[in-house]
This record gives structure tokens, sequence and C-alpha cells, in this order.
């Protein structure tokens, strides 16, 4: 399974000496341990187990359990609206359609199970109460977790109760006053400024002097994308790495050999021209590489880009800002390396969902400066969509890698600011059983087709639905 924010993987396989609340959530998204078929049965279907019984289970149990995960992720949304209303519908109805496969095949004796039936009355709950917005019966827990676990981890652990009384005391009256900003209309608007200029920031080498030409971070402001507000370069360039190509500026020919990228002058060059002729009837990508701009200078190269968006769905809390890291490293935590994937959005196209958007796997940020403009770029291996519709079994869009006619992968540049968050695929294993032996790192380049994964979060799930 490919690495994202979030999902957690447990490489002791089942040698757990403690069992925590914490591991038994990471184990819902099934990480990367040996799992029996017994044990199976006790795992919550969740953000990457669908495509991982795919093939191996009977189709109608796949496609129940699809619309159940769609049921799940609708309802736990901020704002519902009619729309989300009929889709709910549509998802319980399907679910309830679907599931008797569990009865035909001899899993299930009957199906009469409360939470299962608890699922038709959602609708009109909702419209009497309002959104439950993530509301379980775990709440406790979690406001647990805030009165007392972090309030004790900011303490110094010596008759801790009292300034444990205190944090929460602190933290009471930072809400009272954020609501009464609220309310006197001090915080409404968007959270950052429109028009929001691209900063330059030198920083500092090991010996205290500022490195030229090596901007630490630049921050543009997102295509204006449901969800998606700011992406910027990671500041951390892994100091650790020294006098290596990564972090540091070099000439684009060199950085292409050092990195065996060596198509990355001229994907540079189309991209070029796509900024200086945007209206152009031929995009870059098509037209004749002779009148492209030609590009021979430095390009500053970083391992990770951060994204930052509203996702108040998610674990963020309800209108809260979430920060993702987009990592593009020949070695992550001193580890194999990790090249994450990304949407990115489609220019001028005004449909909703996965069609607005493009899917691509990160080879390299960089920034480059041409004719005094500095822009801000990411180096993309495409996948592209297999039909127009998403799986008829799992509800989930299916990608390939792009190639052209010589089989090489299609690779080409992208501004920073067209991306959206970063992306989650999953290999489409088949009925085959996959080598114990393959690591987790090779996921992205050892199948044919992808599962484009909308149950990684919910907001990926709001993004892609």
């Amino acid at each position: 399974m490919p690495s994202f924010p979030a999902l957690r993987r447990f490489p002791e396989g089942r040698g757990f000496k403690q069992w925590t609340g914490d591991d038994s959530k990471a184990l819902m998204k099934v990480s990367n341990s040996c799992i029996s078929a017994k044990d199976v049965a006790y795992i919550c279907v969740h953000e990457v187990y669908l495509p991982a019984i795919a093939g191996h289970v009977p189709p109608g149990m796949v496609c129940a359990l699809s619309a159940f995960l769609d049921f799940c992720y609708l309802v736990r949304r901020s704002v519902l609206n009619e729309e989300t209303l009929n889709a709910i519908d549509m998802a319980v109805e399907r679910f309830h359609q679907e599931r008797a496969v569990f009865i035909t095949t001899g899993v299930r004796v009957h199906l009469s199970l409360p939470r299962q039936h608890a699922m038709v009355h959602y609708r009109e709950l909702i419209e009497l109460f309002g959104a439950p917005n993530g509301l379980c019966s775990s709440i406790t827990e979690s406001k647990h977790i805030r009165a007392v676990k972090e309030p004790w981890c900011r303490s110094n652990k010596f008759n801790a109760l009292g300034q444990m009384l205190v944090t929460n005391q602190r933290l009471d009256k930072l809400a009272a006053a954020r609501r009464w900003f609220t309310e006197c209309g001090m915080l409404d608007g968007p959270l950052l400024p429109v028009g929001l200029e691209a900063m330059r920031v030198d920083i500092e080498n090991e010996e205290g002097g500022a490195v030229d030409d090596d901007p630490a971070t630049y921050t543009v402001e997102l295509a204006s994308r449901p969800g998606a507000s700011v992406i910027s370069i990671d500041t951390l360039l892994y100091q650790h790495i020294v006098c290596a190509v990564y972090g540091v500026s070099g000439a684009v020919a060199d950085v292409a050999d050092r990195l065996g990228l060596q198509g990355l002058q001229e994907a540079i060059r189309r991209f070029l021209y796509d900024q200086l002729y945007p209206d152009a009837e031929i995009p870059g990508d098509c037209t004749d590489l002779r009148v492209c701009p030609l590009f021979q200078g430095k390009v500053c190269v970083f391992h990770s880009a951060t994204a930052t968006f509203c996702a108040p769905s998610d674990q963020s809390g309800v209108g809260g800002m979430r920060r993702e890291i987009i990592c593009a490293t020949p070695s992550w935590q001193g580890g194999p390396p990790r090249y994450d994937c990304v949407y990115v959005a489609k220019g001028g196209v005004e449909t909703e969902g996965f069609h607005s958007l493009l899917v691509g796997r990160v080879c390299l940020f960089f920034s480059c400066v041409h004719a005094g403009h500095r822009y801000s770029c990411a180096l993309l291996d495409w996948f592209i969509p297999i039909a127009d519709e998403p799986d008829e079994l799992t509800g989930m869009w299916i990608v390939v890698p792009e190639v052209d006619n010589n089989g090489r992968r299609v690779q080409s540049v992208v501004a920073l600011d067209s991306v959206v968050q970063g992306a989650h695929l999953i290999g489409v294993y088949g009925r085959e059983f996959i080598p114990v032996d393959l690591h987790f790192s090779e996921s992205l380049d050892a199948f044919k087709a992808y599962y484009v994964n909308k149950y990684i979060d919910h907001q990926a799930n709001m993004l892609v639905f």
C-alpha cells in the first residue's frame, strides 16, 4: 500500500506487546501486516480494505461494502443539502439490495442487525436535527483525550492536577473568545488574504551565511477549488544530505543527469511556453519544441511540499485547517524513496468531482527563474482513467500509467498552484496474491492499473465523489 498521511503501518506484524485504541483504529485501515482470513473477519471495512478484497470475494459483497462506505462518508459531511440527502438514500437502497449476497453465500442466516436498520432513519433524523458531522458513540473517548490526556502531556508531571485544570480553563476562555469574535463578525472572510504574493526567505547554511539563489519558502495561492487553499514548498531541506543536488541550486542539465530525468529540460521549456502563451491554440505538450523558450538556467530542488486546506469533516475539526506533506525524496526518514501522488486541477474545466481533476506522481519539486519571474513547479508522471465512469464494483475510478508510443512514461511540468492536494492510489490486485517480498515503496510501480482511493479520508471523498 503506498504511503499516505495518517495511514499507519505495522512492520512487526501481529507481534504486539500492548494493544491501544489508536492501534485498533489504525488496523481498521488494513496495514502492511500479514492478516489471515480469520483475522479479516474482525477488521472494520475502511479506507484500504475494499480494493484488497476485490477479486477474492463475490462481486455482490464488494458492491455492498462500497455502498456502505459511501453512506458512511456522506452522512459525516458538515454540510448536507438536498442532493446529498438523495445520494444517502441511494446508497442505503443499494446497500440493502446488495447485502442479500451474504445470505445466498451462507455467510449469514439473517440480516436483522440494529445498526444496519438505523441507516434507514438517517435522512429523517438529519432533517430534524441537522448534520451528525461525525458524531458517534466514541465521543466520550475523544473528550477524555482533550480534557485529560493532552493537559497531562503539557504539564511537568508533578502535582499535575492543578496544571491540567488551569490548561482547561485557558482553553475554555480561548474558545469563548473565538465565539465572541465570530458573533462580532471579526473572523468573517477568507482565512488568507486574496492575491497572496509569493514570499522569498533566505535560509542560513550550516556556517550561518545566506545561501544565494536558494529560496526556502514560496507560498502561492491555489486555484479556487473546494477544500484547497495554500500549497507551499517545504522549508525542511534535509540538512544531513551534504553537497547533494537535492535542496540546492544547480544547472538544469546537471540536475537532470544526476536524477536520471533526461526529459526535464524539455518539460520545462514546454511549461514555460504555456506560461508565456496561455491563450495559444496548441498547448506546450503538443507544440514544436523549437518554438518553446530556451532554458539553460539553474533550478532549486526540494524534497517535499506542504498542502494546507480546509477540511471541516476531517480530523482537523469543524472549520479547521489541515496540513499534509507531499514527498518527492530519494530517501524518506532514512528508508526507501517516496514519491507521492497528487490531484491536479484541470485548467478551464467547469465539471465537478474526478472529471475536473488529473492524477500524477510527483517526481520532483523545484523552482526556476525565467525572464525575471520565478516559477514554483512539479514534474509529474501522469495517470489516465481507463473509462469515463468509476468502477461498478468498488465505486472508485481506475487509472493506468500514461505512456508514449515508445512505452516510456509521459512526464510534464505543472505549476505548483495547480496542485490541489495529495492523492492515494491502490493497485488493482486482481485474483492473484501479492508476493510476500514486495515492499510497499514499490507498489506504485508494480501494478498495471490503480484505484483512485476516494475512501482514504473525508476530504478526498468530497473532492472525488
